[in-house]
């Protein structure tokens, strides 16, 4: 697995595996890329998968409290941090059945950089709308897509956060290789 930038925003690596929200402290929300889905952890659930086929576009991240408050989704310091509270959401419409869901996850004690979870948020709406989701389940694969979107530039327009993400997509080569 790439050792370089081992996270994105909420998206990081541990044991070899990815996952968006601390997987480290006991307690704690997180969702794990694995080869079958999406798979919610938590303290109060034994936990759900969410196979890669029934996650649809508008997969997307958003922060705060609540999960329905739609205003979180772009809170961020001047200082260019995540802010409002130590919960992010990981929403997005399932098929067979159709179903919005949302999916909890916690923050890591860090603060993340506000260009690196727009990055993430905008790798995981292109890989939806690319019908490539089930890249997101090759651990080298998402290390050489973090390890090209982690730092960098800061740029905040849709077209070069487009961009960005489609040269880092393209550079990863195949998922599976």
């Amino acid at each position: 697995m790439t050792q370089q930038n081992t996270s994105l925003g909420p998206l990081a690596a541990i044991d070899g595996r990815w996952g968006i929200g601390d997987a480290t402290r006991p307690g704690c929300h997180w969702v794990e890329l694995r080869p079958d889905g999406l798979y919610q952890h938590g303290p109060d659930t034994e936990g759900e998968l969410i196979p890669w086929a029934r996650i649809m576009t508008g997969i997307r991240i958003s922060w705060g409290r609540s999960s329905w408050n739609t205003n979180s989704r772009g809170w961020y310091t001047p200082r260019g941090t995540v802010t409002s509270g130590s919960r992010g959401w990981l929403h997005m419409t399932l098929r067979d059945p159709y179903e919005d869901r949302v999916l909890r996850f916690d923050r890591h004690a860090h603060p993340y950089r506000a260009v690196d979870a727009v990055r993430l948020d905008w790798l995981l709406r292109y890989l939806g709308d690319e019908g490539a989701l089930r890249a997101l389940a090759d651990p080298e694969w998402v290390g050489r897509v973090v390890a090209r979107l982690a730092g960098g530039r800061q740029s905040w327009t849709r077209e070069a956060l487009r961009e960005v993400v489609a040269q880092a997509v393209e550079a990863a080569g195949p998922a599976g290789r």
